[in-house]
């Protein structure tokens, strides 16, 4: 099937193309050229002037559409998967929090099987914890965080092909030796739920924790310990150039302004933007949280005692709006941030996050108001209200 799309302003590797047009065959791009004259045989799509862009690719979320990917059952990730995708997300790496052995076994089984279809979004798992810093636990379940195990996390490793991502924090007992296993077995370690100073950081980073998990949540900045002050983990990030960081911009997690600073200094290919979304998010009616001790309020979640944000209910969508309207980041950006920037942090750019010439055909056209109006996801429809 040929599909061509018209009329729209195109993001570009390059930058903004106007009077252009997209060609799609079946599940891939077939051109972006700045030509729009009638291909014969294709399917028109007039973008009426809207912004034609890379699909979101999701490297931390947690469920949505009353699900929790911790659930860990097939139903579980499809009912999440299929809610994101409505608003921008043509790519995901479901999100564990802190869990059991079990729990884990349970979700990569699914995530295997999941990534065995055709077509699928599900480009791998990504696992927040359970090897964190129980001083900075956050919304985790503090019973079930421990130091890195290598009895137990050797076996998870080798007998889970979909882990991608697993998160720790460096500065405890066998973190280092940690993040070094799993960068030789190809899997990201990123720093979270954290107290590092900049000694834990730079070895981290030396071992391979080349990421960060939602900056500046879970992890202290700049601070006095009685009369003297001393780098935070924020700091000590910004000091190590290449280091990347991942943002929850949902407006909450991070105020607009340590937003666009996090821009200033990072840049858009060292700065991804993520949901953290847990299963209330792209509900469409009311939802409670998979996790009893949270509570929806104020357009985030907390936990009951208002001790901490415990994720967001945000969407692809509502991140872009965020950078671009209370951060005042631009467009192009602010879409690179949640599609290329995402795509390069876990290794899939070269398939994913822009619109080029033979990647898959994850696009998704946006009105003025930066409301999502169609998304093809390989090629295929999973939302529209344009045509």
């Amino acid at each position: 099937m040929l599909t061509q799309i018209v009329n729209g302003k195109i993001l570009t590797p390059q930058g903004w193309m106007k009077n252009g047009s997209v060609i799609l065959r079946d599940d891939k791009i077939l051109e972006v050229t700045n030509c729009d004259l009638a291909v014969i045989g294709a399917n028109l799509v007039d973008a009426r002037g809207m912004y034609v862009v890379p699909g979101g690719i999701e490297m931390h979320v947690h469920g949505g559409g009353g699900r929790d990917f911790q659930e860990g059952t097939p139903e579980a990730f499809e009912t999440a998967v299929k809610a994101h995708l409505k608003y921008g997300t043509t790519s995901i790496f479901p999100t564990l929090s802190s869990s059991t052995v079990p729990m884990i076994q349970r979700a990569v089984e699914t995530c295997n099987m999941m990534m065995a279809q055709p077509k699928t979004p599900v480009l791998g798992l990504h696992l927040e914890g359970h090897y964190l810093n129980p001083k900075k636990a956050g919304a985790q379940m503090p019973e079930w965080i421990k130091n890195p195990d290598p009895n137990e996390y050797v076996h998870i490793v080798e007998n889970s092909p979909c882990l991608k991502r697993w998160d720790a924090a460096p500065e405890m007992p066998g973190a280092v030796q940690f993040g070094r296993y799993c960068r030789e077995k190809g899997i990201l370690p990123s720093i979270a739920h954290t107290a590092a100073d900049y000694a834990d950081v730079k070895a981290g980073y030396e071992a391979g924790f080349t990421h960060v998990t939602h900056f500046y949540n879970a992890m202290p900045g700049f601070h006095n310990k009685r009369e003297y002050k001393y780098e935070g983990t924020v700091e000590s990030v910004y000091l190590i150039d290449d280091m990347t960081v991942e943002c929850v911009a949902d407006g909450i997690h991070v105020p607009p302004t340590i937003l666009r600073m996090c821009y200033k200094i990072k840049g858009v290919e060292r700065m991804a933007l993520i949901t953290d979304a847990l299963a209330v998010a792209a509900c469409e009616g009311d939802s409670k949280a998979f996790d009893p001790r949270v509570v929806i309020e104020d357009g985030v979640c907390k936990l009951s005692d208002r001790s901490a944000l415990a994720g967001s209910i945000a969407t692809t969508d509502r991140l872009i709006r965020t950078a671009v309207q209370m951060a005042d980041i631009p467009l192009a950006d602010a879409v690179r941030m949640c599609s290329e920037t995402p795509a390069r942090i876990m290794g899939v750019l070269d398939r994913k996050g822009t619109l080029e010439h033979g990647k898959d055909a994850d696009i998704v056209i946006l009105d003025e108001k930066l409301a999502v109006r169609c998304v093809w996801q390989m090629g295929d429809i999973v939302e529209n209200t344009l045509f």
